[in-house]
């Protein structure tokens, strides 16, 4: 399926819409010179009538999953947001603009991965200044989603602490620590030190919250052993508990972690062994910064034969569609 496809698909609810989707430049009337992403005219009209909305971010197919699965990751989360009834919205640096979802010929571009950088909240600007292609982190993705004002954001999991190196921390962490999202995953990614990452987030005074599970999960295991604090059963559950959070002042984000669909989910022993693999090849061919995470999640799926890509495709699409549910229970509680 083209890239053409997937946004007919995606957007089929609002089909007339999606012909006008090239808006003009950032908004002038933000205070202060801070500058809103600019948004498709789907997107536009969601927001415009307090419709749910759903974040989703770029990096995931532009350095994470290689071709076509990239693609077929864009179909999967896109329509599961739609599915549940919400509006899914890509943010990505385009050109040097930050946005709110891909046009036809933009995704074309990030899925082929022409000259397109991976940019965290810190790389932003230099992205802009630039003009650049740029798709968006976690933590890159954050930081649009508080210029937008997005409450709800699906990914598949955050980065953390790393195993080899407890000084190096993914910028998600604080991001996490001071935007007011409800992000939805799977967990930290199963190549981080996960009990290390779950401290860090206690620390940070990042509440996160287990939906229909009672420890967190291992991004491509269902199962850690580590307990967590708190666990809702349903999207309006999360919602009223993000209703409170907010309603305290509290300006940190809301995880909330949900296991990999079981029919897809790996063994603990599988992973650790991949992982553990992955990271001594990393040590022997000096992958450092930013590289080291794409390095290690294709490393080990070419050790698993390519099970661990599967169960990435899946749970990207299950917190897709818990995200957009979110999403919708929040604008019903605000009705």
């Amino acid at each position: 399926m083209h890239a053409a496809a997937v946004c007919i698909e995606t957007h089929r609810r609002e089909a007339p819409l999606l012909r006008s989707a090239a808006p003009a430049h950032y908004t002038a009337d933000v205070p202060h010179g801070i500058l809103r992403p600019r948004c498709t005219a789907v997107i536009e009209a969601a927001l415009a009538r307090g419709g749910a909305v759903v974040a989703l971010e770029s990096s995931v197919l532009a350095q994470g999953l290689l071709p076509p699965h990239n693609r077929e990751a864009a179909v999967r989360m896109q329509r599961a947001v739609l599915d549940a009834g919400a509006t899914p919205a890509i943010t990505a640096v385009v050109r040097g603009e930050p946005v709110l979802g891909l046009d036809d010929e933009a995704l074309e571009r990030f899925l082929r991965r022409d000259g397109v950088r991976k940019v965290s909240a810190r790389d932003l600007p230099f992205a802009m200044a630039s003009g650049a292609d740029g798709a968006t982190t976690v933590a890159g993705t954050l930081a649009l989603c508080a210029l937008a004002d997005l409450p709800v954001f699906a990914t598949g999991g955050i980065g953390g602490v790393h195993r080899d190196a407890p000084f190096d921390e993914s910028a998600d962490l604080v991001e996490l620590a001071r935007t007011p999202t409800i992000v939805v995953c799977a967990g930290a990614k199963s190549i981080l030190d996960l009990p290390a990452t779950l401290e860090r987030l206690e620390t940070l005074g990042v509440p996160v919250v287990g939906f229909g599970c009672d420890e967190l999960p291992g991004f491509f295991t269902t199962s850690t052993g580590l307990r967590l604090g708190a666990r809702c059963d349903t999207a309006a559950d999360i919602a009223r508990a993000w209703r409170a959070h907010r309603s305290l002042g509290r300006t940190t984000a809301m995880l909330v972690v949900q296991p990999p669909p079981a029919a897809f989910a790996l063994s603990a022993s599988l992973v650790d062994a991949a992982t553990d693999a992955a990271l001594a090849a990393a040590r022997v061919a000096g992958v450092r910064g930013a590289a080291v995470t794409p390095f290690l999640l294709a490393d080990v799926a070419a050790r698993t034969d390519g099970r661990s890509v599967a169960v990435n495709l899946a749970l990207l699409e299950a917190n897709a569609a818990l995200a957009g549910a979110i999403a919708v229970a929040l604008t019903e509680g605000a009705a």
